[in-house]
């Protein structure tokens, strides 16, 4: 069992990568300027794709998408699997409340999503069809998000009970907490949901 040095270690180290604002760094060193001051003033993929360069929103994506699996993996590799959750965890937290940018960052679904494919194979199998399912039906991003993170720990839980690839109550307690967590994050967007307010993706303004 790691100590508690390994897990303090793992805690700081994945805040600090997840609060790094790869949309912010990259744009500033491609020289296109600050992308707060653009568009929806987000430092996330969208925005950096409306100053025309899709290969820095394509690279922005994908380190937020894993910036929380990356870290996850290598202290999962050094420490084990537990330590590396919560590395990965902190990462999540680090995006979504960076302390560059006085705490104001993203609402870490697609950083959630790369943790899960990165360290739990059957929350992948169970999450990435459903999100695709509920995203196809309703044209809503936030609701399938929040519909598939809610799903996850449960899925989780109950797959460890069939004895299909079973995870620790650690793992499944941690994806819980992040589930809380992008829940929060959303209360904007479940305040609109529940008067029927969230845009449709395709929808006309």
């Amino acid at each position: 069992m790691p100590d508690i040095a390994a897990f303090s270690l793992a805690a700081a180290t994945g805040y600090l990568f997840g609060a790094v604002p790869f949309g912010l760094v990259l744009t500033q060193m491609a020289g296109v300027g600050d992308i707060r001051q653009i568009g929806s003033g987000n430092i996330g993929a969208t925005n950096v794709l409306r100053t025309g360069r899709r290969d820095l929103a394509a690279a922005t994506l994908f380190l937020d998408m894993f910036k929380a699996g990356i870290i996850a993996f290598v202290f999962w590799r050094i420490f084990g699997k537990d330590v590396g959750m919560v590395a990965g965890a902190a990462a999540l937290v680090g995006h979504c409340y960076p302390i560059w940018l006085n705490f104001k960052g993203g609402k870490g679904v697609a950083t959630y999503a790369g943790l899960v494919v990165v360290t739990t194979l059957p929350g992948f199998l169970i999450g990435a069809p459903l999100w695709i399912g509920v995203f196809a039906l309703s044209r809503i991003s936030s609701l399938a998000a929040l519909i598939t993170a809610f799903t996850i720990p449960i899925a989780l839980a109950v797959t460890g009970e069939l004895g299909w690839l079973p995870e620790s109550p650690f793992v499944i307690g941690v994806f819980a907490l992040l589930t809380a967590l992008l829940f929060w994050r959303h209360r904007e967007n479940i305040a609109r949901l529940i008067r029927g307010e969230e845009p449709r993706f395709g929808a006309s303004k």
